[in-house]
């Protein structure tokens, strides 16, 4: 009877599989983010005549501009989301603009109108994410979250392959079908706004706010000195503001490469189709990584096990920097794969367990300003030290300075931790 109980504990509920399924349907527009996108622009800008370095650049600083945004209205956002009964339709509206957003790529031709179109819904995706984070408090319980947070990491890899390589066969056979790639790439962008788009409508139905701050007469001014004061409370709470700062350090080479991984290898001049089909192998490698973590973080400390993954992506980080050939680009991806899941779900879960559950959308806003912030600096390190060298490999290779950093910073917060 023990035993049948224990099952019964394990099994997932209908709320927490909804939500997991939210990371399935998202998935698939940041994989177009690592793949398809990046390379439709590269075939934009070399059709406007411009350089190799000067198209990794601009996609680097369209990156550090859409990161900067959200840093600076995430945590505004996040505080006006506890109110009682708002974070659900602010979840709804940033959804449906990122889902706009990228159908709405589909009918540029224009490198410039494509990149504006592209961090609007990047923009979109990622104020999304914030309340979708910070909704784990309320659907799962603190015991669960680890569990909770790195299958849905984990399913949203394996899951967003799904329309992945439905696109590819357009994307890479468009000839052989008999259109041109611009309809190809206009069919890959659709099918998966609708999958991200219908992928989202369980949890929309079903998801309650349980923790939450009443509506006041001013919600948004309320919400400006909640933020301030929360503001003051983490600067004293040293458990939560060290790992806040190593967070922000480690979790950057983390979201740079996920943004720059195909940009890099495409102004290489590496195969195109080679680069879609490792940065696939990526996610199915991903998918049992982010489960393994899941059951390693049951039998070791989750700090530990973060630990782990900053060290193996300072050694990726470094790897990079001489990366030259197709299988090492494979390897990479393999690499990337191990770990991606698994630092980002441990991460989420730790720091929902560190923070008070009716102020989770502010404290979240505050998590995305670290972790976008920290690709800010990512992606705008990289752009820079490329055109400054003229050197597309030892920009990409200075991302090992945020690892040492991180690893570093989170060091001293688990020993306050102690």
């Amino acid at each position: 009877m023990k035993g049948l109980e224990e099952h019964m504990d394990n099994k997932l509920t209908k709320l927490e599989k909804y939500w997991i399924l939210y990371d399935v349907g998202n998935s698939a527009f940041i994989l177009l983010v690592s793949t398809i996108i990046p390379i439709y622009f590269n075939h934009l800008s070399s059709m406007a005549n411009i350089s190799e370095v000067n198209y990794l650049a601009y996609w680097g600083y369209a990156a550090s501009l859409t990161t900067a945004v959200v840093a600076i209205i995430g945590p505004v956002l996040g505080s006006i989301v506890d109110t009682k009964g708002y974070k659900k339709p602010f979840f709804a509206m940033s959804m449906m603009i990122g889902v706009l957003g990228l159908a709405a790529l589909s009918f540029s031709t224009s490198w410039v109108i494509f990149l504006a179109i592209y961090v609007v819904a990047k923009i979109a995706y990622s104020t999304a994410n914030i309340f979708y984070d910070s909704m784990l408090l309320d659907i799962t319980t603190n015991d669960r979250m680890d569990r909770v947070s790195s299958n849905g990491y984990a399913w949203g890899y394996i899951g967003s392959c799904i329309p992945f390589i439905i696109s590819l066969v357009f994307v890479l056979f468009y000839e052989k079908i008999g259109m041109s790639f611009e309809i190809a790439i206009m069919i890959a962008f659709f099918i998966n706004a609708l999958w991200w788009l219908l992928l989202t409508m369980p949890l929309l139905r079903k998801y309650q706010q349980v923790y939450y701050v009443e509506k006041p007469k001013h919600p948004i001014k309320d919400s400006f000195k909640r933020l301030f004061l929360t503001l003051k409370d983490i600067s004293k709470d040293r458990k939560v503001f060290l790992f806040l700062i190593a967070f922000f350090f480690y979790i950057d080479g983390v979201y740079t490469v996920i943004d720059m991984a195909t940009a890099y290898g495409s102004a290489l001049g590496l195969d195109t189709q080679g680069l879609l089909v490792a940065l696939l192998v990526t996610q199915i490698v991903a998918f049992p990584f982010a489960l393994i973590f899941s059951k390693l973080s049951k039998m070791y400390p989750a700090k530990l096990l973060i630990k782990i993954c900053i060290f193996a992506y300072t050694c990726i980080a470094l790897f990079a920097i001489q990366l030259d050939k197709q299988w090492e680009f494979w390897l990479l991806a393999i690499c990337v794969g191990m770990f991606q899941g698994g630092i980002q779900a441990l991460s989420r879960s730790y720091f929902a367990k560190i923070i008070p559950p009716q102020k989770s959308g502010e404290y979240f806003g505050l998590f995305d300003i670290c972790g976008k912030g920290a690709a800010f600096m990512g992606t705008a390190l990289v752009s820079v030290t490329a055109q400054m060298t003229g050197q597309m490999n030892i920009g990409v290779g200075m991302i090992s300075i945020m690892f040492i950093l991180g690893f570093y910073f989170f060091t001293k917060a688990t020993k306050v931790l102690n």
